[in-house]
């Protein structure tokens, strides 16, 4: 089997002056050989995959296609499975991440996409709503603020490329680590990733997240958690967790999903 590389990205990332985020996905997909798929359907505004295929062809990459599954009888077209089937990577917008939950969850598109990112070296990206969908389970909504609630978030099944993470994004431009840390706080399995706007997480078939971008990552381990007080909580009533391990991570920092390990970006050596 050969992963693909998973690539969610923070929303807002950015397309014009120095778009390395974009740029690094068209290449790690196969640069002007890349055969790319645009999914914009979270969106509601009729240019989405436009702008996309744009920004791609700029990068020289010869082959972009776009796919708006708005049906779900659109996920059993052979046509566009078949496009689906050669692609080298995937690309899915911003939005409403239950329109693609709703749309393609359940389909032979999610199914086809599963197989071919686990073993066809599929590499996918998402960005905001595109992002979210990526893993088993999906932020759905939620509120804003920094202390865990009991019924601070909403949890739907997502699109399962990854069982490791728990995807929240736009994270701290809207005040989100709440509700991810009640994300994890039901069960402490996956890691909890915030995403900053114009900020990715690379993670690589070796499991190992690089962070790419001009904001950072907060990285929430539950794995040594001690308590929590979940399953007594009253409705809106703060959680309380102990001994939750937190990194944050900016350009070039890594964080290895096997052994747990957060790591800074290379330090520049001093000049003489």
């Amino acid at each position: 089997m050969a992963r693909g590389f998973l690539i969610p990205i923070g929303g807002a990332e950015e397309k014009l002056r120095d778009a390395k985020i974009l740029r690094r996905f068209a290449s790690i997909a196969g640069g002007e050989d890349a055969r790319l798929v645009i999914i914009p359907t979270a969106s509601r505004l009729d240019d989405t995959a436009q702008r996309y295929e744009e920004i791609f062809r700029e990068f020289g990459v010869q082959t972009v296609d776009s796919l708006n599954f708005v049906e779900r009888a659109d996920c059993q077209r052979e046509d566009w499975l078949e496009i689906l089937r050669r692609a080298t990577g995937v690309f899915m917008t911003g939005g409403n991440q239950l329109r693609l939950s709703t749309t393609i969850g359940g389909s032979p598109v999610a199914d086809l996409l599963r197989e071919r990112h686990r073993e066809e070296s599929l590499h996918v990206a998402g960005t905001s709503a595109g992002a979210s969908f990526m893993a088993e389970h999906m932020i759905a909504g939620g509120e804003e603020g920094s202390t865990p609630r009991s019924d601070m978030v909403t949890l739907v099944p997502g699109l399962g490329l990854t069982h490791s993470m728990i995807v929240d994004q736009h994270f701290r431009q809207r005040d989100r680590l709440g509700r991810l840390l009640t994300s994890i706080s039901y069960n402490p399995r996956p890691i909890g990733i915030g995403l900053d706007e114009d900020t990715a997480a690379f993670m690589s078939p070796d499991r190992t997240i690089e962070v790419v971008g001009s904001g950072a990552i907060t990285v929430v381990d539950p794995s040594d958690m001690e308590f929590s007080s979940m399953d007594s909580a009253r409705p809106h009533d703060p959680v309380s967790l102990i001994n939750i391990r937190l990194h944050v991570l900016v350009d070039g920092g890594t964080f290895d999903l096997e052994t747990r390990v957060a790591r800074a970006a290379a330090q520049p050596s001093p000049t003489p």
